[in-house]
């Protein structure tokens, strides 16, 4: 089984997250930012991934930046030490998920170099904010940390992005799972490393 637990301590969080790559789409989130629980919870079961995540101190005092980003950092290491060398997997996935007028298309590859790329439809800045202050920007700056941590290149693009936050992100949660999920399957004609080197660069 591709399993890991890792923990992060600092001294504005502290983070437990545990990780079944191969596992039913469980989910025990308790980030203690709720909006973010809800898009981890629809990610691991359209992944089809367990993921538990618990954190026992967060820096809320002034806003979410802290607890928010640092869940993605520690997201993108688990994935990574669970993958240990990656040998066999895909690699490479995507998937389109519509909500009402919304479309979210997202394209991975875990090439061992992280990076995000997101394209948005006009007027998405203009969004409101969910009622615990959560704004799209977050969703950018937890996106960017887990896909560096990962070692993927994780394209974004969200069209017709909706004045409603919820409908917005719900369906890129969704094809990040699904596109993550096909990513990291194991492909029985790939035999070894998924890289004409021999190598995905750490």
């Amino acid at each position: 089984m591709r399993e890991a637990t890792k923990n992060r301590k600092t001294k504005e969080t502290e983070i437990t997250i545990k990780l079944n790559i191969d596992g039913e789409g469980a989910a025990k989130i308790n980030s203690k930012v709720g909006f973010l629980d809800h898009m981890l919870e629809l990610f691991a079961f359209w992944g089809h991934f367990d993921l538990e995540v618990n954190t026992g101190a967060a820096d809320l005092k002034v806003d979410i930046h802290h607890t928010n980003e640092d869940v993605g950092i520690l997201l993108g290491q688990v994935f990574k030490e669970a993958l240990a060398d990656k040998a066999g997997i895909k690699r490479i996935g995507f998937a389109s998920v519509p909500m009402e007028d919304v479309t979210a298309s997202v394209n991975v590859d875990i090439s061992g170099r992280g990076s995000l790329k997101l394209t948005l439809g006009p007027g998405a800045y203009q969004q409101p904010v969910d009622q615990e202050g959560y704004e799209l920007k977050y969703a950018e700056h937890f996106f960017e940390a887990f896909a560096k941590q990962l070692g993927m290149n994780l394209n974004i693009k969200i069209e017709n992005p909706s004045q409603d936050l919820h409908a917005t992100l719900e369906p890129v949660f969704k094809a990040l799972g699904k596109a993550l999920d096909e990513a990291t399957q194991i492909d029985p004609r790939r035999k070894g490393i998924p890289s004409t080197k021999g190598v995905i660069d750490k």
